[in-house]
């Protein structure tokens, strides 16, 4: 029997800025979540400051919902994570998101995924709630994320799994048939014979090669080959004005 295992949730603790949450919940769609759990934001919620920020990312802020304790927040959960860089004294398994997604993916029951205010991250206690710590391998150097930042990496590692796909502007056609775009290369050939270009004659297998090879690198799709043969059809035959 299959399992369906429903995608994280992402609880922001105690966030400062309107922006920030709106830059988080953008990050959210991008990848596919939608699940918003917000822990006694600073500026209150709902905040103004947060449509904008969110880019269209209306859906994920509608349905935010509100919590006073981190507890109240992943109380439905089975599996929490907790996003920190820091070691916090607390004596957990530490995984990195690649690891977490999958484990999620993996594992019944519903997730949560913790990140902390912008300035502090977590702290102790909330990281106590965890039974988890997701970290993101980082320059020691320079470790700061902003809040966006790290929910879009793990919203990232999430999406992998989640069969979603690269969006195009328009539909991808198919590959023409070979018969099609031998249809165009044989038209073009004629064309070239009666106006006199295969010169000198003996250069003309290595000039039509060459023609077959720049005609089939880009795989033509039957739009394309129609649009060329309309071309070479319209020089065969030009209109008169």
């Amino acid at each position: 029997m299959t399992i369906d295992i429903p995608p994280p949730a992402i609880v922001l603790v105690r966030p400062q800025l309107g922006e920030n949450i709106g830059k988080a919940a953008r990050a959210m769609l991008n990848f596919g979540l939608t699940d918003l759990r917000l822990v006694s934001p600073r500026d209150g919620w709902p905040n103004p400051s947060a449509g904008p920020a969110a880019s269209g990312a209306d859906i994920v802020l509608r349905q935010a919902r509100l919590f006073d304790s981190v507890a109240d927040a992943v109380a439905d959960c089975a599996h929490v994570y907790a996003t920190t860089v820091r070691k916090r004294g607390v004596t957990k398994p530490v995984v990195r998101p690649d690891e977490a997604a999958a484990a999620i993916r993996r594992e019944p029951g519903g997730s949560a995924i913790l990140f902390g205010p912008e300035r502090s991250g977590l702290e102790t206690d909330d990281v106590a709630i965890a039974r988890t710590i997701l970290t993101v391998p980082i320059n020691p150097e320079f470790g700061s994320l902003n809040l966006a930042q790290a929910v879009i990496l793990v919203a990232y590692e999430w999406s992998k799994g989640a069969d979603l796909v690269q969006p195009s502007v328009t539909d991808i056609l198919p590959p023409a048939p070979q018969e099609e775009l031998d249809g165009m290369i044989a038209q073009l050939d004629r064309m070239l014979a009666e106006a006199g270009y295969f010169f000198p004659p003996d250069r003309k297998p290595t000039t039509q090669r060459m023609l077959r090879t720049l005609f089939t690198k880009p795989g033509w799709n039957s739009q394309e080959v129609r649009t060329v043969r309309g071309i070479l059809s319209t020089f065969a035959s030009p209109k008169r004005r």
